[in-house]
């Protein structure tokens, strides 16, 4: 599903309009229908109180009409509304003029006004700013947002939580909604996936109003939700008469005293998500961990005791993963240093590997193009430097990506990957995969699709959506807090029959 900035929001909106000959009201009824619905849905036999603050904008617009179809349909309605300006939206006029015909007159508050009395038990609808708010709410808009959040009341926000920019980190945070749901329009927003944002939309539910289709699908997208639809795409099936050599060989080099764990569960997951075959590649001193712990996989020992150095080979891998524990002594980096020059299969590189790119910059010119790199926030931050807010981190790892020719996988309660300048929002996972050893199981999993022939980019998008579904599945049978990273492993196989349900 493509997640457009505001201004290609508009765009489909007037193109909308346009081509099916419609008035822009016709539109905000549309939407007004769509939140009626849900709402009626959700509550069925209960009707409590109805608080709905408007603003007077297209958003407020919208939240009139939804106030005319809840009045009629005999909900107990109060209608407030938010008079921060004196320009007003025509369509927030007609609406306003039609919820008056209804023999129905909204309260009006400013910056004098008490703040409207909000019992517990009832809800709020936030429709007091829309996708086009570029400044701060007054300083009286912000003590009734924070009335709003204090009351302890479900709150159901329309489009986007009043007070969140579209395009940019907010600067006050006391100063935006904070919903329960964020019924939005279409397509969703950026902002409801990004770490510093995300918490003010809340559940999100996406309510289709009848926008081009065509329009929507020949356009440029800031970056792309992958779901299950996205996701199905990506499978690659297997023909009856395949065998191991046609599934590719994955090594999976890394491990130090210590931290043969981490290969341990790269090199099974790469084995569970479908692999020909897996050799882990490490020091001596993980070699009955390997042999026992994995016996489907081979076992390749450096001439080392304890840490990763440069070793021989005698086959020629389909894909490497390169760094999961491995330290940072020297042996360490110059063998990476050689399988850089070597450039001789796709390469996939995490934990101690980006840490030694982020320490030794120079290596950075030698990265093969399409190479993934799979940082969480503090490695990311070690190869980019530091960042103002959530934009200027994606503008940074954006620029990274082209620069270097590289996928970047940023890892997050939504993770991003960053592949030939697009950008690709996950949307599954959940709080149990914040557990030693996911990440370790990420990259096996994304290396065991790249030997398998999948494009690195589709292999890293299609893998996070696989590792975050596996981990869903997992916590649905155990719970959060019991989930470790040997459960996402082992759900692998149902996350693939998921593809399919």
């Amino acid at each position: 599903m493509k997640i457009f900035n505001k201004e290609k929001l508009k765009e489909t909106d007037e193109f909308t309009i346009k081509e099916q000959n419609i008035k822009s009201d016709e539109l905000m009824e549309r939407a007004a229908i769509q939140l009626f619905g849900w709402l009626k849905t959700q509550l069925q036999e209960n009707q409590p109180k109805i608080n709905l603050f408007c603003g007077i904008g297209n958003n407020g617009g919208d939240g009139l009409a939804l106030a005319r179809l809840l009045l009629n349909d005999g909900y107990d309605v109060e209608v407030y509304i938010v008079n921060f300006s004196d320009k007003r939206s025509d369509d927030f006029l007609l609406n306003l003029k039609r919820l008056k015909e209804n023999d129905f007159w909204p309260e009006f508050i400013n910056s004098t006004s008490d703040l409207p009395k909000l019992n517990t038990g009832e809800i709020v609808i936030d429709a007091i700013f829309g996708i086009g708010l570029n400044r701060p709410a007054d300083a009286w808009v912000k003590e009734l947002i924070q009335h709003i959040n204090n009351s302890k009341n479900y709150v159901v926000s329309v489009d986007v939580p009043s007070g969140l920019y579209l395009d940019q980190s907010p600067k006050d945070k006391k100063a935006i909604i904070k919903a329960d749901t964020t019924v939005t329009f279409q397509v969703p927003k950026l902002v409801f996936f990004l770490p510093e944002t995300a918490e003010f939309a809340g559940r999100v539910e996406i309510a289709d109003i009848g926008l081009d289709q065509n329009f929507i699908s020949k356009s440029s997208a800031e970056a792309i939700l992958i779901q299950q639809q996205e996701a199905k795409r990506f499978y690659q099936p297997r023909s009856k008469f395949s065998h191991k050599g046609t599934f590719g060989h994955c090594i999976i080099a890394g491990g130090s005293y210590g931290k043969i764990g981490s290969v341990l569960l790269a090199t099974k997951a790469a084995l569970r998500v479908g692999a020909g075959k897996v050799s882990a590649l490490i020091p001596k001193c993980g070699y009955n961990i390997l042999q026992l712990g994995a016996p489907e996989a081979m076992v390749i020992t450096t001439e080392n005791e304890n840490f990763l150095e440069t070793t021989e080979i005698d086959f020629q891998p389909e894909s490497i993963c390169f760094g999961i524990g491995a330290g940072n002594k020297k042996a360490t980096k110059n063998y990476l240093q050689e399988l850089l020059q070597q450039r001789s299969a796709p390469l996939l590189i995490d934990a101690d590997g980006i840490n030694i790119l982020a320490e030794h910059k120079d290596l950075l010119k030698l990265l093969p193009e399409k190479s993934i790199l799979t940082p969480h926030p503090g490695e990311l931050k070690r190869l980019l430097g530091d960042w103002e807010d959530d934009f200027d981190k994606l503008q940074k790892a954006k620029n990274f990506s082209s620069t270097y020719q590289v996928i970047l996988v940023i890892k997050g309660a939504y993770t991003i990957t960053i592949a030939e300048k697009h950008m690709y929002v996950n949307s599954t996972g959940n709080p149990g995969m914040a557990t030693a050893g996911s990440g370790d199981t990420l990259s096996g999993i994304i290396a065991g699709l790249v030997a398998q022939g999948y494009d690195s980019a589709i292999a890293a998008v299609f893998g996070v959506y696989l590792h975050g579904k596996a981990g869903d599945l997992a916590a649905e049978k155990i719970g959060f807090e019991a989930l470790i990273a040997e459960d996402i492993i082992q759900h692998l196989g149902k996350a693939f029959k998921s593809l399919f349900n």
